[in-house]
């Protein structure tokens, strides 16, 4: 009898903690206040994880934001899409408004960059193509919000994305030259001899 008790109160325990699933719009909203946020292309599973869902329902809500941004079932077209790459999702302009964002960003963020800036585009210059991890691991530091600024002022950009890890790699623009002033990478002076060991940080550079 005591035994039939204890397993009672337990199961009635366990109905009590566990939470309710989400209804398939308030996983939207999750999913996309996740994906407002992140950086990189997110795996489906990661998602799913993140969110405490199925992969089927987070493949789903997926969908579902696709077909929201995309302007179909009678919702207005967005200026952004919600993009698999890499293996991965993540929200990002759409082409044909690239120029006036891109115009917008270099107008309104005329000051100058910070120190832990133009670390991090110095990194990227000398060792590109190169992914943020290999960045931060330089650096010793997170760099996320460094290279969303670096991405901002149009200083950067994604080369490629690894097709197995889905990590992206940054390169510099021609942007950058113009404000360096010159034509080429191949002008930036050597970096071994301004550092303290010759190689710290930097294998292999000029």
């Amino acid at each position: 009898m005591a035994t039939d008790e204890s397993t009672a109160t337990i199961e009635a325990e366990a109905d009590v903690a566990a939470p309710a699933p989400p209804s398939a719009e308030e996983l939207r909203a999750r999913l996309e206040a996740i994906l407002m946020v992140v950086d990189e292309p997110q795996g489906v599973v990661t998602l799913a994880t993140a969110l405490g869902a199925p992969v089927k329902a987070v493949r789903a809500a997926i969908d579902a934001l696709v077909a929201d941004y995309d302007g179909e079932a009678a919702s207005p077209r967005r200026g952004f899409e919600l993009r698999e790459v890499g293996g991965g999702w993540r929200i990002y302009v759409r082409e044909e408004h690239d120029a006036i964002v891109k115009d917008f960003v270099l107008t309104q963020n005329p000051s100058r960059l910070s120190q832990a800036a133009l670390e991090t585009l110095a990194v990227i210059a000398y060792k590109q193509p190169i992914t943020r991890g290999a960045i931060a691991s330089i650096r010793a530091v997170n760099v996320d919000s460094v290279v969303r600024t670096l991405l901002g002022r149009g200083l950067i950009t994604e080369a490629f994305t690894d097709a197995e890890t889905g990590a992206i790699h940054y390169g510099t623009t021609d942007l950058l030259l113009v404000q360096l002033g010159i034509n080429s990478l191949d002008e930036l002076p050597p970096i071994s001899p301004l550092l303290a060991d010759g190689s710290e940080g930097f294998d292999d550079l000029r």
